[in-house]
């Protein structure tokens, strides 16, 4: 009898707790207590369904790709995000204070042939938790309070984007001590340019300071000219010492400078390891035809430890901690883009070097292959470490959850160790052909 009436109860509790949950506001996290534990009310744990066994990457039958299989679905296939509304390009960071609870923030879609009129394109997201095998949203989405920017540097082909206002493919990461968000929006040097601001500003974030070395607002991030019409994808990392540094280029050189908390960056430091880089960007990045195929930097930056955290004598230092990043490989043909994606380290000392490059790029398990050359496109966004506490600098035994935008209208993510990202990665300085 009692387990029977505990049943009954859990089945009208259950749902009053999720009408709680919705009627509580995305970023106040007052409601966090309860949406942590909703997952255990409703028998998930909050938790997504953990495979039994890990199983590490392999090759695909064509031996072009080394394929990568999720920590936390029972076959290995790559999770669903679900919003509540049509968002793509994800993002996924630890929430601050509950255990296996996220923010998810991507690009809100927008329909043109809807709503013409209304131009305006945001960034959206919401606290989340896994239900079901799926990371989905335990509140309300919301549209991040980002103010638009007006420019009027776009001019020509160009000209259209000074209507488009807003911020555009956001990357949500973990610094040292607290989250971040870069975005594309109209800018003040070039048509559309990329701006930083302290992600707490934007949600509740509790229990932490604002210092006057964050930034506060939206600012905009210089770089060294020339400028393109369309900067994007700018990524910042954190080297040995703590000092900020901005990544704009990694392909067909690199680019990058120490960033000031006013947008300034320093003068471009590649130069100094041109010759050295050029050569590991050569040997293990694939050549590309004059026309339909690019590369480009994709993520944000995490510092990682290449020996594991449980072992009593892995102790990080310049030897053995680098900078983490994805580039992607991009072909358009047939009306359709591809991407294949490439782990890249670098050092986290100056000249800030290239360490090494993946020498075959990664196939997220549960891609589909199509009739001809095509196959899902899936585009990586988000990389960050997933679980609480770990912020920039994690070990080879630290688990990476990737987000990553599927067809341009769904978002989807993959959860793996770092030594799985780093299987089989070619180091720069190797003599091995």
């Amino acid at each position: 009898m009692i387990v029977r009436d505990l049943k009954r109860l859990a089945l009208v509790v259950g749902p009053l707790l999720v009408l709680l949950l919705l009627s509580a506001s995305l970023w106040h996290s007052h409601s966090d207590d309860i949406a942590s534990h909703v997952g255990s009310l409703l028998g998930q744990g909050g938790k997504p369904e953990a495979s039994s066994t890990r199983r590490p990457p392999t090759l695909t039958a064509d031996e072009k790709h080394y394929e990568i299989y999720s920590m936390s679905t029972s076959d290995g296939k790559f999770f669903d995000i679900r919003f509540g509304i049509e968002v793509f390009n994800p993002n996924i960071i630890p929430h601050q204070t509950f255990n296996d609870t996220w923010y998810i923030v991507g690009q809100a879609f927008m329909d043109l042939k809807v709503d013409q009129a209304d131009t305006t394109v945001h960034e959206s997201g919401c606290i989340a938790q896994f239900l079901n095998g799926v990371l989905m949203c335990i509140d309300y989405v919301q549209h991040l309070p980002i103010e638009p920017t007006s420019g009027g540097n776009c001019t020509g082909d160009f000209a259209y984007i000074s209507f488009n206002v807003g911020p555009h493919d956001a990357r949500v990461f973990m610094g040292p001590q607290s989250p971040y968000i870069i975005y594309g929006s109209n800018s003040a040097f070039t048509c559309f340019g990329q701006f930083i601001q302290d992600f707490r500003k934007l949600v509740n974030w509790e229990y932490e300071l604002m210092t006057p070395d964050d930034f506060a607002v939206g600012t905009e991030i210089e770089r060294p000219a020339p400028y393109a019409p369309l900067e994007k994808n700018y990524f910042v990392f954190w080297d040995s010492k703590g000092d900020m540094l901005v990544h704009y280029d990694l392909y067909p050189k690199r680019g990058f400078g120490k960033l000031e908390t006013n947008g300034t960056v320093g003068p471009d430091l590649a130069p100094k390891v041109k010759d050295h880089d050029d050569k590991c960007l050569k040997r293990y990045l694939p050549e590309l035809p004059a026309d339909h195929e690019s590369i480009h930097q994709a993520t944000n930056s995490m510092k990682v430890t290449l020996c594991n955290r449980a072992d009593a004598g892995c102790e990080p230092h310049d030897g053995n901690t680098y900078i983490m990043t994805i580039a992607q490989h991009k072909t358009y043909y047939n009306y359709h883009s591809e991407y294949e994606p490439y782990v890249v380290l670098f050092q986290q000392r100056a000249p800030y070097e290239l360490h090494a490059i993946s020498r075959k790029p990664l196939w997220i398990h549960g891609r589909q292959r199509h009739e001809g050359r095509r196959t899902d496109m899936m585009y990586v966004t988000s990389a960050n470490w997933r679980d609480r506490g770990v912020n920039y600098h994690g070990y080879l035994d630290d688990a990476v959850i990737l987000g990553f935008g599927y067809e341009d209208k769904h978002s989807a993510g993959i959860d793996v160790l770092a030594a799985d990202l780093l299987h089989d990665i070619g180091l720069c300085d190797s003599e091995e052909s």
